[in-house]
């Protein structure tokens, strides 16, 4: 196997639905400018909310790809 480097960026995705919903979010997202995504992993879970009620879940995802620069 040859030798190789990945790089790893963060991304927030937003959902009313879930958190698992905003994960997946934002790999879909992800999924459609950059090539060869390798492993995603959820980094931190939050909630927007308004006047005490929760509007949207949020997931801080890490994902990397393979790096070809």
């Amino acid at each position: 196997m040859a030798d190789s480097v990945y790089k790893i960026i963060t991304l927030v995705g937003t959902s009313t639905e879930s958190w698992e919903r905003a994960a997946a979010v934002a790999v879909e997202r992800a999924s459609k400018t950059l090539r060869d995504l390798r492993v995603a992993e959820v980094e931190e879970l939050d909630m927007s909310l308004e006047n005490g009620k929760v509007v949207a879940y949020r997931a801080k995802v890490r994902v990397s790809f393979k790096f070809e620069g």
